[in-house]
């Protein structure tokens, strides 16, 4: 076993993002949509940490979802 088995990261892939008035959130129900401000081929992004690392595409199989890496982010220096 290595010393990095144990290690946590927060990963997130994200498909798309909205923003949305609070109020109009609480009339929401079961079903309702919201419409994010991506497109059907536009990457999914992947943050690690908090972080950009990688672009993607979804990928689905059945019940089965995943994620094809396509472009790996280079870190930004400031």
């Amino acid at each position: 076993m290595s010393v990095l088995d144990e290690i946590m990261i927060d990963l997130s892939i994200v498909l798309g993002s909205a923003e949305v008035p609070i109020r109009q959130m609480l009339k929401m129900s079961r079903g309702a949509m919201i419409p994010l401000d991506c497109g059907q081929d536009d990457p999914s992004l992947v943050y690690v940490n908090g972080e950009l690392v990688a672009k993607g595409r979804i990928l689905v199989d059945g019940d089965q979802m995943s994620l094809e890496i396509s472009e790996l982010v280079k870190k930004q220096r400031h």
